[in-house]
């Protein structure tokens, strides 16, 4: 006989809301589940596995007497406000996972660094409670090593926005190009909802770029990111038509990033000679919607003008790169996905005998012959 169990209604209808979710869509899903709300029938654990796994829910939480607290560990701030927008408010499930699991990343590499008498990063919070723009933008450059025009070496902004990836690496800041949780295809990161976020910490700091973002978009997302590590703040953003939300540390942030880029003096210039933003955007090594939105701050065009620029310009790019990417390569996905620096230091604590294979595998979600595959032969 099967053991049939007693499961709080307020428990399973709130695991379907957590999941964004309705009854008649869970119904459809678990037949049974109707029947378990009406009292007409008792879930068996299986079904409450199934439940559980369905709705992407760990299991032990529907024998609690009420619904647990669940908060993100950052402030997620969004262009256009609503009450759930900063202070821990209310993100999907999607986006809710996915920051928890980079957030284990981080604590397993921070207590890794520490155990090994690594040095703490100078640079993370270096600039907390300044706003001095100039000044943090040439100490991003020279803890990067960038040179003033250093994107000019690069024939496109493509590249260039590779080397920056390097460069901060090399750095020692994690940097992850992800758009679904962990390793679950079926579990996509809706770009309108999380464009990245950064999670701030003196060993081991990490950022996550929503790479199902346009390409031209991510380089803006990538350099407002590090302008949060200099400032020492975590957060979470929309960055709605690349536009910060309406807090002080988002519009620092954002001008950090724009002076970054494109440098005010330099754009002066170039706009004494030049007016064609796609020529603009070849000069500075970036897209042409970073061109753009850096002509919104200086006035050089109107709203109306870069948000119809932005539509068009975000649609055709996002085409472009469904077109170019197709299937992709599952193993070289894996780097951009988890971080080359950060599974070097996975690889490198197993050789040491100072990390269990198993805990590998749950940290880097690479099970058996993939994990090893990808360490031995696409690591690097």
């Amino acid at each position: 006989m099967k053991m049939e169990l007693e499961v709080n209604n307020n428990i399973l209808l709130w695991a379907v809301e957590r999941a964004g979710s309705n009854v008649d869509e869970v119904s459809q899903r678990i037949p049974a589940f109707s029947n378990w709300l009406s009292g007409k029938k008792k879930p068996t654990i299986k079904q409450l596995q199934t439940f559980a796994k369905k709705l992407h829910l760990p299991f032990g939480y529907l024998f609690l007497e009420s619904p647990p607290e669940e908060k993100i560990p950052i402030p997620f701030f969004r262009t256009i406000q609503s009450k759930d927008a900063a202070n821990g408010g209310k993100v999907s499930l999607d986006v809710y996972d996915t920051i928890l699991i980079v957030q284990q990343r981080q604590k397993w590499l921070t207590d890794y660094l520490k155990d090994n008498d690594y040095e703490h990063l100078k640079f993370v919070g270096k600039f907390e409670g300044g706003n001095n723009i100039k000044e943090i933008v040439q100490d991003i450059k020279k803890t990067l090593d960038l040179n003033t025009n250093w994107a000019n070496e690069f024939s496109s902004w493509a590249r260039a926005k590779d080397y920056l990836t390097q460069k901060i690496e090399e750095a020692g800041v994690v940097t992850v190009f992800s758009s679904i949780v962990g390793n679950n295809t079926h579990r996509s990161i809706k770009v309108e909802e999380c464009r990245g976020f950064v999670l701030v910490d003196d060993y081991a700091p990490f950022l996550f770029i929503n790479s199902a973002d346009s390409k031209s978009a991510q380089m803006f997302t990538l350099a407002h990111e590090l302008a949060h590590i200099w400032l020492g703040k975590s957060a979470g953003f929309d960055f709605r038509y690349l536009q910060p939300a309406n807090n002080p540390t988002e519009i620092l942030c954002d001008k950090i990033a724009a002076e970054f880029l494109v440098p005010q003096d330099e754009l002066n210039d170039v706009l004494n000679k030049e007016k064609n933003i796609e020529k603009i955007a070849k000069i500075f090594k970036v897209s042409q919607i970073v061109i753009a939105r850096r002509l919104l701050d200086l006035n050089d065009i109107t709203r109306d003008e870069f948000f119809k620029f932005y539509n068009e310009y975000i649609n055709r790019d996002i085409q472009k790169k469904e077109v170019s990417e197709g299937g992709g390569d599952f193993y070289k996905t894996q780097r951009k996905r988890l971080s080359t620096l950060f599974l070097s230091f996975v690889n490198q604590a197993v050789l040491e005998n100072k990390l269990l294979i198993r805990d590998a595998y749950q940290l880097t979600d690479l099970k058996g012959n993939t994990y090893h595959k990808f360490m031995r032969e696409y690591l690097y």
